[in-house]
């Protein structure tokens, strides 16, 4: 099956703690179906200084799961379902069902 979400896409968060929240997909983790959201999740890891980096507590994004997100329609920027359409040109291309606009670029 094609993924509805993929590296790049704008989306919203449905629900848990960073519920409404708005990101940019940075990574799509399919075999655990998770993704990790720009600015979304955040946790605190303790890491310990290595040569390259000092210690000390760092904040960085959790994988969140993707049934809890979903897309922002490119129009007005509300959460979407998606669907798949096929172009003349032979493209299989996705588009937000709210607003009937392609995502793809």
């Amino acid at each position: 099956m094609a993924a509805k979400i993929r590296k790049g896409d704008r989306v919203v968060v449905l629900s848990g703690r960073s519920k409404g929240r708005r990101g940019e997909v940075l990574k799509v983790l399919p075999k655990e179906e998770r993704a990790l959201v720009q600015g979304v999740n955040m946790v605190k890891r303790h890491t310990k200084p290595s040569q390259q980096t000092m210690g000390g507590i760092v904040e960085k994004e959790a994988p969140i799961h993707l049934s809890n997100l979903a897309h922002a329609d490119p129009q007005s920027g509300k959460p979407t379902r998606v669907g798949f359409r096929v172009l003349e040109d032979g493209r299989k291309v996705r588009f937000a069902k709210r607003s009937g606009e392609i995502i793809d670029r």
